[in-house]
Protein backbone atom coordinates (compact mmCIF):
# COMPACT_ATOMS: atom_id res chain seq x y z
CA UNK A 1 0.00 0.00 0.00
CA UNK A 2 3.02 2.30 0.31
CA UNK A 3 3.96 2.09 -3.38
CA UNK A 4 3.89 5.24 -5.48
CA UNK A 5 2.52 5.83 -8.96
CA UNK A 6 2.94 8.50 -11.67
CA UNK A 7 -0.38 10.09 -12.39
CA UNK A 8 -1.51 12.49 -15.06
CA UNK A 9 -2.95 15.95 -14.49
CA UNK A 10 -6.32 14.47 -15.42
CA UNK A 11 -6.13 12.23 -12.34
CA UNK A 12 -4.74 14.76 -9.84
CA UNK A 13 -5.88 18.04 -11.20
CA UNK A 14 -2.24 19.31 -10.79
CA UNK A 15 0.28 20.46 -13.35
CA UNK A 16 3.85 19.26 -13.94
CA UNK A 17 6.69 20.82 -11.97
CA UNK A 18 8.15 23.71 -13.94
CA UNK A 19 11.77 22.72 -13.18
CA UNK A 20 11.66 18.94 -13.50
CA UNK A 21 8.77 18.53 -15.92
CA UNK A 22 7.44 15.68 -13.77
CA UNK A 23 4.06 15.28 -12.23
CA UNK A 24 3.69 15.02 -8.44
CA UNK A 25 3.96 11.54 -6.96
CA UNK A 26 1.64 10.24 -4.33
CA UNK A 27 1.04 7.08 -2.36
CA UNK A 28 -2.14 5.07 -2.12
CA UNK A 29 -2.32 6.21 1.49
CA UNK A 30 -2.68 9.78 0.30
CA UNK A 31 -6.17 8.92 -0.90
CA UNK A 32 -8.85 10.28 1.40
CA UNK A 33 -10.39 6.87 2.00
CA UNK A 34 -7.16 5.56 3.51
CA UNK A 35 -6.55 8.67 5.59
CA UNK A 36 -10.03 8.37 7.07
CA UNK A 37 -10.63 5.93 9.90
CA UNK A 38 -14.07 5.31 8.49
CA UNK A 39 -14.22 1.57 7.65
CA UNK A 40 -16.77 2.22 4.88
CA UNK A 41 -14.25 4.34 3.01
CA UNK A 42 -11.59 1.66 3.38
CA UNK A 43 -13.88 -1.05 2.02
CA UNK A 44 -14.89 1.15 -0.90
CA UNK A 45 -11.27 1.71 -1.81
CA UNK A 46 -10.56 -2.02 -1.64
CA UNK A 47 -13.51 -3.01 -3.87
CA UNK A 48 -13.45 -0.08 -6.27
CA UNK A 49 -10.56 -1.41 -8.45
CA UNK A 50 -12.29 -4.81 -8.79
CA UNK A 51 -15.56 -3.17 -9.75
CA UNK A 52 -13.84 -1.03 -12.37
CA UNK A 53 -12.01 -4.04 -13.82
CA UNK A 54 -15.27 -6.00 -14.04
CA UNK A 55 -16.95 -3.11 -15.84
CA UNK A 56 -14.09 -2.81 -18.32
CA UNK A 57 -14.15 -6.54 -19.17
CA UNK A 58 -17.85 -7.44 -19.01
CA UNK A 59 -19.52 -4.45 -20.66
CA UNK A 60 -17.57 -4.65 -23.95
CA UNK A 61 -18.18 -8.42 -24.04
CA UNK A 62 -21.91 -7.93 -23.61
CA UNK A 63 -21.92 -5.24 -26.27
CA UNK A 64 -20.11 -7.55 -28.67
CA UNK A 65 -22.59 -10.34 -27.92
CA UNK A 66 -25.53 -8.04 -28.57
CA UNK A 67 -24.05 -6.92 -31.87
CA UNK A 68 -23.59 -10.53 -32.97
CA UNK A 69 -26.90 -11.83 -31.59
CA UNK A 70 -28.49 -11.95 -35.04
CA UNK A 71 -25.55 -13.78 -36.64
CA UNK A 72 -26.62 -17.33 -35.62
CA UNK A 73 -30.20 -16.59 -36.74
CA UNK A 74 -29.02 -15.32 -40.11
CA UNK A 75 -26.72 -18.32 -40.52
CA UNK A 76 -29.55 -20.71 -39.65
CA UNK A 77 -31.87 -19.00 -42.13
CA UNK A 78 -29.25 -19.21 -44.86
CA UNK A 79 -28.60 -22.87 -44.07
CA UNK A 80 -32.33 -23.64 -44.33
CA UNK A 81 -32.50 -21.88 -47.69
CA UNK A 82 -29.56 -23.93 -48.97
CA UNK A 83 -30.99 -27.24 -47.71
CA UNK A 84 -32.72 -28.94 -50.65
CA UNK A 85 -34.59 -31.28 -48.30
CA UNK A 86 -36.44 -28.48 -46.51
CA UNK A 87 -40.03 -28.19 -47.74
CA UNK A 88 -40.87 -24.93 -49.46
CA UNK A 89 -44.60 -24.53 -48.80
CA UNK A 90 -44.99 -22.14 -51.74
CA UNK A 91 -43.30 -24.54 -54.19
CA UNK A 92 -44.26 -28.05 -53.05
CA UNK A 93 -44.03 -29.91 -56.38
CA UNK A 94 -41.96 -30.30 -59.54
CA UNK A 95 -44.85 -29.42 -61.90
CA UNK A 96 -47.38 -26.63 -62.07
CA UNK A 97 -49.80 -28.71 -64.17
CA UNK A 98 -47.55 -29.74 -67.06
CA UNK A 99 -44.88 -27.03 -66.88
CA UNK A 100 -41.75 -27.71 -64.79
CA UNK A 101 -41.00 -25.71 -61.64
CA UNK A 102 -37.73 -24.80 -59.90
CA UNK A 103 -38.36 -27.11 -56.92
CA UNK A 104 -35.11 -28.78 -55.84
CA UNK A 105 -34.42 -32.42 -55.07
CA UNK A 106 -31.83 -33.43 -52.42
CA UNK A 107 -28.80 -35.32 -53.72
CA UNK A 108 -29.35 -39.06 -53.73
CA UNK A 109 -33.14 -38.73 -53.31
CA UNK A 110 -36.02 -39.37 -55.68
CA UNK A 111 -39.56 -38.38 -56.61
CA UNK A 112 -42.24 -40.46 -58.35
CA UNK A 113 -45.11 -38.87 -60.30
CA UNK A 114 -48.18 -40.18 -62.07
CA UNK A 115 -50.10 -38.18 -64.70
CA UNK A 116 -53.61 -39.10 -65.81
CA UNK A 117 -55.59 -37.35 -68.57
CA UNK A 118 -59.06 -38.77 -69.21
CA UNK A 119 -60.20 -39.04 -72.82
CA UNK A 120 -63.68 -37.57 -72.39
CA UNK A 121 -64.20 -34.08 -73.80
CA UNK A 122 -66.13 -31.95 -71.32
CA UNK A 123 -67.10 -29.54 -74.12
CA UNK A 124 -68.89 -32.25 -76.05
CA UNK A 125 -72.50 -32.93 -75.16
CA UNK A 126 -74.64 -31.66 -72.30
CA UNK A 127 -73.89 -31.73 -68.61
CA UNK A 128 -76.08 -34.83 -68.18
CA UNK A 129 -74.22 -36.56 -71.03
CA UNK A 130 -70.87 -35.88 -69.37
CA UNK A 131 -72.23 -36.96 -66.00
CA UNK A 132 -73.41 -40.26 -67.48
CA UNK A 133 -69.80 -40.95 -68.53
CA UNK A 134 -68.55 -39.70 -65.15
CA UNK A 135 -67.02 -36.63 -66.85
CA UNK A 136 -64.81 -38.63 -69.16
CA UNK A 137 -63.54 -41.22 -66.71
CA UNK A 138 -65.42 -44.00 -68.53
CA UNK A 139 -63.73 -43.17 -71.84
CA UNK A 140 -60.19 -44.24 -71.00
CA UNK A 141 -57.14 -42.16 -70.24
CA UNK A 142 -53.61 -41.26 -71.25
CA UNK A 143 -51.33 -42.28 -68.40
CA UNK A 144 -47.76 -41.28 -67.68
CA UNK A 145 -45.16 -42.41 -65.12
CA UNK A 146 -42.19 -40.29 -64.10
CA UNK A 147 -39.24 -40.84 -61.81
CA UNK A 148 -36.59 -38.23 -61.09
CA UNK A 149 -33.37 -38.71 -59.15
CA UNK A 150 -30.83 -36.17 -57.94
CA UNK A 151 -27.52 -37.53 -59.23
CA UNK A 152 -25.66 -34.55 -57.72
CA UNK A 153 -26.50 -31.44 -55.76
CA UNK A 154 -28.92 -29.35 -57.85
CA UNK A 155 -28.74 -31.80 -60.78
CA UNK A 156 -31.66 -34.13 -61.58
CA UNK A 157 -32.08 -36.91 -64.12
CA UNK A 158 -35.70 -37.48 -65.16
CA UNK A 159 -37.33 -40.36 -67.06
CA UNK A 160 -40.98 -40.12 -68.12
CA UNK A 161 -43.08 -42.56 -70.13
CA UNK A 162 -46.65 -42.05 -71.26
CA UNK A 163 -49.05 -44.39 -72.99
CA UNK A 164 -49.76 -42.14 -75.98
CA UNK A 165 -47.61 -43.45 -78.85
CA UNK A 166 -45.44 -45.12 -76.20
CA UNK A 167 -43.62 -41.82 -75.73
CA UNK A 168 -40.49 -41.67 -73.58
CA UNK A 169 -38.99 -38.37 -72.48
CA UNK A 170 -35.54 -38.20 -70.89
CA UNK A 171 -34.20 -34.94 -69.55
CA UNK A 172 -31.79 -33.27 -67.16
CA UNK A 173 -32.62 -30.33 -64.90
CA UNK A 174 -29.97 -28.14 -63.32
CA UNK A 175 -31.03 -25.75 -60.55
CA UNK A 176 -28.54 -22.98 -61.26
CA UNK A 177 -29.89 -20.24 -58.99
CA UNK A 178 -32.07 -20.28 -55.90
CA UNK A 179 -34.13 -17.35 -54.67
CA UNK A 180 -32.91 -15.97 -51.35
CA UNK A 181 -31.70 -12.88 -49.54
CA UNK A 182 -29.28 -11.93 -52.32
CA UNK A 183 -31.05 -13.54 -55.28
CA UNK A 184 -34.49 -12.30 -56.50
CA UNK A 185 -35.38 -15.37 -58.59
CA UNK A 186 -34.77 -19.09 -58.97
CA UNK A 187 -33.53 -20.42 -62.32
CA UNK A 188 -33.40 -24.01 -63.59
CA UNK A 189 -32.02 -25.12 -66.95
CA UNK A 190 -33.59 -27.99 -68.90
CA UNK A 191 -32.17 -30.28 -71.59
CA UNK A 192 -34.55 -32.89 -72.99
CA UNK A 193 -35.10 -35.45 -75.71
CA UNK A 194 -38.18 -37.54 -76.38
CA UNK A 195 -39.23 -40.15 -78.89
CA UNK A 196 -42.22 -42.34 -79.66
CA UNK A 197 -42.37 -46.12 -80.07
CA UNK A 198 -40.37 -46.53 -76.86
CA UNK A 199 -37.82 -43.88 -77.77
CA UNK A 200 -37.09 -45.28 -81.24
CA UNK A 201 -38.75 -42.79 -83.60
CA UNK A 202 -39.59 -39.10 -84.09
CA UNK A 203 -37.11 -37.65 -81.64
CA UNK A 204 -37.77 -34.08 -80.51
CA UNK A 205 -35.00 -32.53 -78.37
CA UNK A 206 -35.76 -29.42 -76.33
CA UNK A 207 -33.96 -26.64 -74.44
CA UNK A 208 -35.62 -24.55 -71.78
CA UNK A 209 -35.38 -22.44 -68.67
CA UNK A 210 -37.69 -22.18 -65.69
CA UNK A 211 -37.56 -18.83 -63.91
CA UNK A 212 -39.62 -18.45 -60.73
CA UNK A 213 -40.37 -15.75 -58.21
CA UNK A 214 -42.12 -16.25 -54.87
CA UNK A 215 -44.63 -13.68 -53.67
CA UNK A 216 -44.19 -13.86 -49.92
CA UNK A 217 -45.55 -17.09 -48.47
CA UNK A 218 -48.66 -16.99 -50.66
CA UNK A 219 -47.79 -17.64 -54.31
CA UNK A 220 -45.12 -18.44 -56.87
CA UNK A 221 -45.06 -17.38 -60.51
CA UNK A 222 -43.21 -19.12 -63.35
CA UNK A 223 -41.87 -18.17 -66.76
CA UNK A 224 -40.74 -21.14 -68.86
CA UNK A 225 -39.24 -20.19 -72.26
CA UNK A 226 -38.73 -23.40 -74.27
CA UNK A 227 -37.45 -24.27 -77.72
CA UNK A 228 -38.32 -27.64 -79.26
CA UNK A 229 -36.59 -29.05 -82.34
CA UNK A 230 -38.55 -31.26 -84.74
CA UNK A 231 -41.83 -30.41 -83.03
CA UNK A 232 -43.65 -31.44 -86.23
CA UNK A 233 -42.24 -34.97 -86.03
CA UNK A 234 -44.61 -37.40 -87.70
CA UNK A 235 -45.85 -34.91 -90.30
CA UNK A 236 -43.05 -35.51 -92.77
CA UNK A 237 -41.50 -32.06 -92.21
CA UNK A 238 -38.82 -30.79 -89.85
CA UNK A 239 -39.95 -27.72 -87.96
CA UNK A 240 -39.21 -26.12 -84.62
CA UNK A 241 -41.37 -24.38 -82.04
CA UNK A 242 -40.61 -21.73 -79.44
CA UNK A 243 -43.15 -21.20 -76.68
CA UNK A 244 -43.36 -19.21 -73.48
CA UNK A 245 -44.90 -21.15 -70.61
CA UNK A 246 -46.54 -19.00 -67.93
CA UNK A 247 -47.75 -20.49 -64.66
CA UNK A 248 -48.63 -19.75 -61.08
CA UNK A 249 -49.42 -21.60 -57.85
CA UNK A 250 -51.39 -19.86 -55.08
CA UNK A 251 -51.54 -21.17 -51.54
CA UNK A 252 -55.16 -20.74 -50.44
CA UNK A 253 -54.86 -22.88 -47.30
CA UNK A 254 -51.78 -24.21 -45.45
CA UNK A 255 -51.84 -27.40 -47.58
CA UNK A 256 -54.30 -26.47 -50.36
CA UNK A 257 -53.31 -24.75 -53.61
CA UNK A 258 -54.74 -23.43 -56.86
CA UNK A 259 -52.53 -23.75 -59.94
CA UNK A 260 -52.89 -22.50 -63.50
CA UNK A 261 -50.75 -22.30 -66.64
CA UNK A 262 -50.80 -21.40 -70.32
CA UNK A 263 -48.15 -21.93 -73.02
CA UNK A 264 -48.53 -19.55 -75.98
CA UNK A 265 -46.39 -20.43 -79.00
CA UNK A 266 -44.12 -17.62 -80.15
CA UNK A 267 -42.79 -18.93 -83.45
CA UNK A 268 -42.44 -21.96 -85.69
CA UNK A 269 -44.81 -24.89 -85.88
CA UNK A 270 -47.96 -24.09 -83.92
CA UNK A 271 -51.08 -25.97 -84.96
CA UNK A 272 -54.34 -25.94 -83.01
CA UNK A 273 -54.75 -23.91 -79.82
CA UNK A 274 -52.26 -23.00 -77.12
CA UNK A 275 -52.10 -25.43 -74.20
CA UNK A 276 -53.63 -24.35 -70.89
CA UNK A 277 -54.72 -25.95 -67.64
CA UNK A 278 -55.86 -25.20 -64.11
CA UNK A 279 -56.06 -27.31 -60.97
CA UNK A 280 -56.82 -27.62 -57.29
CA UNK A 281 -54.19 -29.38 -55.15
CA UNK A 282 -53.81 -30.94 -51.73
CA UNK A 283 -50.49 -31.68 -50.01
CA UNK A 284 -50.33 -34.46 -47.42
CA UNK A 285 -46.85 -35.11 -46.05
CA UNK A 286 -44.67 -36.22 -48.96
CA UNK A 287 -47.71 -36.71 -51.24
CA UNK A 288 -49.17 -34.14 -53.62
CA UNK A 289 -52.55 -34.78 -55.24
CA UNK A 290 -53.80 -32.52 -58.02
CA UNK A 291 -57.18 -32.58 -59.76
CA UNK A 292 -56.83 -30.69 -63.03
CA UNK A 293 -58.67 -29.61 -66.16
CA UNK A 294 -56.65 -29.15 -69.36
CA UNK A 295 -57.32 -28.70 -73.07
CA UNK A 296 -54.85 -31.42 -74.09
CA UNK A 297 -53.65 -34.81 -72.92
CA UNK A 298 -50.09 -33.87 -73.91
CA UNK A 299 -47.65 -33.54 -71.01
CA UNK A 300 -44.15 -33.60 -72.59
CA UNK A 301 -42.31 -30.53 -73.88
CA UNK A 302 -42.86 -31.44 -77.55
CA UNK A 303 -46.53 -32.23 -76.95
CA UNK A 304 -47.02 -28.84 -75.30
CA UNK A 305 -45.37 -27.26 -78.37
CA UNK A 306 -47.89 -29.00 -80.65
CA UNK A 307 -50.74 -27.37 -78.77
CA UNK A 308 -54.27 -28.62 -78.23
CA UNK A 309 -57.32 -29.47 -80.30
CA UNK A 310 -59.78 -26.57 -80.51
CA UNK A 311 -62.77 -26.88 -78.18
CA UNK A 312 -61.20 -29.64 -76.12
CA UNK A 313 -61.37 -29.83 -72.33
CA UNK A 314 -60.56 -32.88 -70.23
CA UNK A 315 -60.47 -33.89 -66.60
CA UNK A 316 -57.29 -35.37 -65.16
CA UNK A 317 -55.02 -35.63 -62.16
CA UNK A 318 -51.39 -35.64 -61.09
CA UNK A 319 -50.09 -37.60 -58.12
CA UNK A 320 -46.54 -37.34 -56.77
CA UNK A 321 -44.60 -38.86 -53.90
CA UNK A 322 -41.29 -37.63 -52.51
CA UNK A 323 -38.82 -40.20 -51.19
CA UNK A 324 -37.04 -38.09 -48.59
Amino acid sequence: MGSTLDVSPFETGKHADAKTGRFPRFSMRSLSCFRSPNMLNVRLCRWLPLALATFVVVVPARTSSAQNATAPTSAATQAAEDDDAVLDPVEPDFRVVDLPTTARLPRGKGNFALTHRFAGNLRRGSFSDNASHLFGIDEGATVGFEYRFAVARHLEAVAYRMSFNQTIQLYAKYDALHEGNSMPVSVSALLSDEGVNNYQDNHAPALGLTVSRKLGGVAAVYVVPTWVHNSAAGTGTTQNTAYMGLGSRVRIRPTVYFAAEVSPRLSGYKPGSNQFGFAIEKRAGGHMFQLNVTNTFGTTFAQIARGASPRSLSLGFNLSRKFY
